[in-house]
């Protein structure tokens, strides 16, 4: 580009502020405990959306850059909150048209006989257009031992508007990661197409009641001082236990404890009950579970 008349500077830092994705990021650090990786990939890709946009500006002209995600991780750190963080952000700085994202599985895309899987997945794209598809689980929609399967032919329809369409759709595929390895494996076609590839680490126990605390100050709940102890001990157990999901067994543990709060405050019903009292929630309300009865492993 050689115009004389062409601006020589961009003022990065208005157009950041401008663009309100401080305030996205802003909530990234305030309202999400941890993940700390994950923030700084958000970062990143922000830093290079606004730097494109920059470029835009002055005549600068190149590819759109591709904005396909995968998202790895256990179940409970994050992902589709994220997923509508990235949302945000997008559509803050004009690379979609709409601040929503739909999530579907398999089930919303794969039909169960012939002819009923093209317009399933196409009516998802149809309804997701314009802002973010996130596709959890994303690796059941390929199943090679069934030969009936009709999983392939959405694979097939999403990676033709994944290119086709990539400056009017943003899809997330989600999942735990060795699988999603061995999908992007298998569908070399789909590896080829996200750019983005962000790893959601499981959360600490420090980090589990932080979020523990935020989900109940939402709620205008709080735990006792023994109440803080005792969930901590719930935490450390509860993760060494089958079926873990991080902030989502959390927040069903909480969901628990408020519903032995609320019997154990109405077994005293005769009594007047104090505000702070069906606010708090005790030690005895988080102990009663049942994963203090249990063994823990050697």
């Amino acid at each position: 580009m050689n115009d004389s008349a062409a601006p020589q500077t961009v003022d990065l830092e208005a157009l950041y502020q401008g663009s309100s994705v401080a305030d996205v990021l802003a909530s990234l650090d305030n309202e999400l405990v941890g993940l700390v990786p994950v923030k700084t990939r958000i970062r990143e890709v922000a830093a290079l959306l606004l730097v494109e946009k920059a470029r835009r500006a002055v005549g600068l002209q190149a590819e759109p850059p591709s904005l396909h995600m995968c998202f790895t991780g256990n179940p409970g750190t994050g992902k589709t909150t994220v997923a509508q963080r990235i949302a945000t952000i997008l559509h803050q700085l004009g690379y979609i048209r709409r601040n929503h994202v739909v999530s579907v599985t398999r089930d919303d895309l794969v039909g169960q006989y012939i002819g009923h899987t093209a317009p399933k997945t196409k009516e998802v794209l149809k309804k997701a257009m314009g802002g973010v598809l996130f596709i959890d689980e994303a690796y059941y929609l390929y199943r090679p031992e069934n030969e009936r399967d009709y999983g392939q032919e959405a694979i097939e329809i999403l990676l033709q508007v994944m290119e086709d369409r990539r400056d009017d759709l943003v899809v997330v595929l989600a999942g735990y990661k060795d699988r999603m390895d061995t999908f992007f494996r298998s569908n070399p076609g789909m590896a080829s197409r996200v750019a983005h590839h962000i790893d959601f680490p499981d959360y600490s126990a420090d980090e589990l009641l932080c979020i523990a605390n935020i989900m109940l100050e939402k709620m205008h709940y709080a735990l006792s001082v023994d109440g803080q102890g005792a969930m901590r001990d719930y935490i450390e157990r509860r993760m060494q236990q089958p079926r873990f999901s991080n902030a989502r067994s959390i927040r069903n543990a909480l969901d628990r404890a408020r519903l032995r709060q609320a019997n154990r405050l109405f077994a005293g019903r005769a009594t007047p009950v104090a505000v702070e009292a069906l606010q708090t929630i005790t030690e005895d309300d988080v102990r009663a579970s049942r994963v203090f009865t249990q063994v823990r492993p050697a």
